[in-house]
């Protein structure tokens, strides 16, 4: 393959990873089964790597892609002499009948992140399917979310389809009452989403702002619809204040940590709205996971420099959340503020109890803390253990150089 032909290849891949999960939305709601759904948009992508490279990229590749899948989706129903109810559909794919309605949400990515997050399914289940489907994650990416190996999360996902063709569970557009139910496992899954694009897995682009920001436009659409439920207020607040971050995030192909980051160029408008949100959050007094994380970044982008954080209240907002989700990772990242106010050896002892050999910013924050109290040997084994578990190349980046610049390193 030549250089150029790799090229061509690349960006169609790209455009195709980008548009995955609103193919697979538009789909699934026409033909109502997620196999047909990722078949056609596997056989549109076929199409597009063999006639974009000579004939250019369309002026509107997303529907592109989804128009040739919808048209091989009635082409395999065809072919295959499927129920005659799916016949009919396809016919009303082809003119002009008014869909059906759509019910209290209008999104066809959001609706469809509903309509997985099914009570049948296992929590983590629901959150692996629509990951997979909506999130346009590879299962690689979405079992480093879960930090579990690749296989085990490909069985999941293919265990979650299975129930729901074998429990005929519906992709009927939920309704009203149904969302308060299915809001939780929603909102878990934007913010995976959205943390995938802020810091993504793999050997292509550090930050995938098309993923952060089609989390935030889900999110803004889910406050709409539920503006009285303290916790999607919470996690829109998270995800702004965290985004407003996001340019000063890398820099020449590195890392760069949020006592490192030019606060000049953070986004000030999405930290005033973030700062509002969370204002309406404390004003309701029902603290929940999404809104002292959103808090806690208040704090971060309230502070003009990084030694102007006030840590203790850091700390105090991360004792409320462990209350609520006692897991090592939220313990993993109070240890960070501890560190703060304590010192790095008080801090070392809590990172050292915790279960997380397999998460990669385990090792890093013992590694810092290890540089930090001059114990450069244990450091360096730290910095290496991070590196054989991170696949995010900016901050592979970061971590190498850091351990370039221990004593001896």
């Amino acid at each position: 393959m030549t250089g150029a032909a790799a090229e061509a290849r690349a960006a169609v891949e790209q455009i195709f990873r980008e548009e995955y999960g609103r193919i697979i939305a538009s789909l699934v709601r026409r033909f109502g089964d997620i196999d047909i759904a990722e078949e056609a948009a596997g056989e549109a992508l076929v199409a597009a790597l063999e006639k974009w490279p000579e004939g250019g990229v369309p002026p509107n590749p997303g529907g592109w892609l989804t128009t040739t899948a919808g048209n091989r989706a009635i082409d395999k129903l065809r072919r295959e002499k499927l129920r005659e109810s799916k016949h009919e559909a396809a016919v009303v794919i082809q003119d002009d009948t008014p869909h059906e309605p759509v019910g209290a949400v209008v999104d066809d990515r959001l609706r469809l992140i509903f309509t997985c997050c099914h009570p049948a399914l296992a929590p983590e289940a629901r959150i692996a399917l629509t990951l997979r489907l909506l999130g346009g994650l590879t299962v690689a990416e979405v079992a480093a979310a879960f930090l579990v190996q690749e296989t085990t999360m490909a069985q999941r996902i293919t265990r979650a389809k299975a129930k729901i063709k074998g429990a005929n569970i519906p992709y009927r557009v939920p309704e009203a009452e149904d969302l308060p139910g299915r809001v939780g496992t929603v909102l878990a899954v934007l913010l995976l989403i959205f943390n995938e694009g802020y810091l993504s897995s793999g050997d292509g682009d550090p930050v995938r702002a098309e993923l952060t920001g089609e989390a935030i436009r889900l999110a803004r659409i889910l406050h709409q619809l539920l503006p009285d439920d303290p916790e999607v207020t919470g996690l829109l607040a998270l995800l702004l204040l965290t985004e407003a971050r996001r340019a000063a995030r890398v820099r020449g192909g590195e890392l760069v940590t949020l006592e490192e980051q030019d606060r000049g160029g953070w986004d000030r408008g999405l930290i005033v709205e973030g700062h509002a949100l969370v204002r309406q959050c404390l004003a309701r007094n029902q603290p929940g996971r999404y809104q002292l994380l959103a808090a806690i970044n208040a704090v971060h982008t309230d502070a003009p420099t990084a030694a102007d954080t006030d840590w203790s209240q850091v700390a105090a907002l991360y004792d409320q959340l462990a209350h609520l989700d006692p897991s090592p990772v939220v313990a993993l990242n109070r240890a960070v503020a501890i560190a703060e106010l304590d010192g790095p050896e008080v801090a070392l002892a809590i990172v050292d109890r915790l279960p997380l050999e397999n998460y990669h910013a385990w090792h890093a924050t013992r590694a810092e803390l290890l540089r930090r109290l001059g114990r450069s040997a244990e450091s360096r084994a730290a910095y290496d253990a991070a590196l054989a578990v991170c696949d995010n190349i900016a901050e592979r980046a970061y971590l190498t150089r850091k351990r370039g610049e221990l004593v001896g390193g």
